[in-house]
């Protein structure tokens, strides 16, 4: 090996030692961390995929009659599991929660058949999560909302 190329080589090894050394060993490698709305999705029996991995600005549920509101850091566009339908959030959602559901949703639209669909409840039955849209409804395993969907972008209100 020519020893030019060879003194490169371990320089570079070196350098790489170095920087390695340097960074702060109890330095923590960034999580995911939920918002309290996630965690509070838990606590009816929800999956936390439901919910965007975005900031959450505020929420409030009331105990008594169990109308929430959820405000978003902004409304965002995600790609809904398993069948990629592409589904909108505005930056306030609003409903009522129970135990196992929501319904009177407001603030989660999903594209189907060429047309926006408003998201009017959602249940949790057994190892599945039901979808309303009115009277039509669309069962998925919840296992496939284990983790927040990542916003993809903006989305206009159409």
């Amino acid at each position: 090996m020519n020893p030019q190329i060879l003194f490169i080589f371990v320089l570079l090894l070196n350098l790489i030692s170095i920087s390695i050394s340097l960074q702060d060993p109890n330095a923590k490698t960034p999580k995911s961390t939920l918002s309290l709305a996630h965690v509070e999705l838990t606590k009816y029996g929800f999956p936390v995929g439901l919910l965007p991995a975005t900031t959450v600005l505020g929420y409030a549920v009331n105990q008594t009659s169990g109308e929430f509101t959820v405000r978003l850091g902004g409304a965002c566009k995600i790609t809904l599991p398993p069948d990629n339908y592409v589904a909108t959030y505005s930056k306030n959602i609003n409903g009522k929660i129970v135990n196992g559901r929501m319904a009177e949703l407001d603030g989660i639209r999903v594209r189907a058949l060429f047309k926006w669909w408003s998201i009017t409840g959602i249940r949790s039955s057994g190892d599945d999560i039901v979808f309303e849209v009115g009277m039509v409804t669309a069962k998925y395993p919840s296992k496939n909302f284990d983790k927040s969907p990542v916003c993809e972008g903006q989305h206009s209100s159409s």
